[in-house]
C-alpha cells in the first residue's frame, strides 16, 4: 500500500505528485484517483499503462523525515528526489498538516496524576469516538495512516494535534479550539489513556505502567 507522501520521477529531474489542489479534487470525487497511489500519479501525468514502468517510485514521511525507494525503473535519481522532498513546502500538499516533532509519551519522566488530569480524561471520554472519522474524511486516509504509523499505534486524539482544520466535524466545539486538546495535553505530559469497555486507565513510563484507573461510571461523576 502506498503511503503519504508518494511521488514519482522520470530520472531526469522531473518529479510528479499530487498537490493540495489535486488532492482536494480527489476528496470531492472530481478526480478518480488515490492521491498517494503511484499508479494514480503516473496516470494523471500521462504515464498510463506500460508507461508507468519508466518511472521511479518513492515515498517520504515529512514527520519522521524517512525517505524510501519503492521502485527504480530508470536512472537512479533518489538522492536528488530525497533533497527535493526535504525542501518541499508541505503546506502546498496538505495545508492542514502541522509539521512538528513527535512526542513519545513513554519516554517522558513519569508524573503523578492530578485532579486536572482526571478532568482531561473525563473530557476525552466524551469526545474520543469522533476523531478518527474526522481526520480520515478531512485530509484523506493515507495522510491519517501516515501519522498513525509515525506515532506507533497511538491514540487518534493525539494524531489530531498534527492538523489545523478550519472546521472540526462530527462534534460541537468552540471556534478555533481543537476539541481533542484534552488527550493531547495528557499525551504530552506522558499519560496515555486506555479503555477496556468499563474502566479507564492512565499509563506512563517506559513500561506503560498503570498509574490511575477508574470506572467509566465513577469518572462521569468526578
Amino acid at each position: 500500500m502506498c503511503q503519504f507522501f508518494s511521488l514519482v520521477s522520470d530520472g531526469k529531474g522531473k518529479v510528479m505528485y499530487f498537490d493540495w489542489k489535486l488532492r482536494e479534487k480527489c476528496l470531492k470525487s472530481k478526480l478518480p484517483f488515490e492521491p498517494d497511489s503511484h499508479t494514480s500519479i503516473a496516470t494523471h501525468f500521462g504515464y498510463e499503462g506500460a508507461k508507468e514502468d519508466s518511472l521511479n517510485k518513492y515515498e517520504y514521511n515529512p514527520l519522521t523525515k524517512k525517505f524510501e525507494v519503492d521502485q527504480l525503473n530508470t536512472k537512479d535519481d533518489s538522492k536528488y528526489v530525497e533533497v527535493f522532498c526535504k525542501k518541499l513546502d508541505f503546506k502546498l500538499i496538505v495545508p492542514q498538516l502541522i509539521i512538528k516533532p513527535i512526542v513519545h509519551p513513554f519516554k517522558i519522566k513519569p508524573q503523578k496524576v492530578t485532579k486536572a488530569d482526571i478532568q482531561l480524561l473525563k473530557q476525552w471520554d466524551s469526545v474520543g469516538g469522533s476523531v478518527k472519522d474526522l481526520i480520515w474524511n478531512s485530509v484523506g486516509g493515507s495522510v491519517g495512516d501516515s501519522i498513525w504509523d509515525s506515532v506507533g499505534g497511538s491514540i487518534w486524539g493525539y494524531t489530531s494535534s498534527f492538523f489545523n482544520l478550519p472546521e472540526w466535524k462530527y462534534i460541537k466545539h468552540k471556534k478555533g479550539v481543537n476539541p481533542y486538546q484534552c488527550v493531547i495535553d495528557l499525551w504530552e505530559k506522558g499519560l496515555v489513556p486506555s479503555f477496556n469497555g468499563t474502566t479507564w486507565r492512565l499509563h506512563t513510563g517506559e513500561k506503560a505502567k498503570i498509574v490511575f484507573e477508574i470506572t467509566k461510571e465513577k469518572l462521569l461523576k468526578a
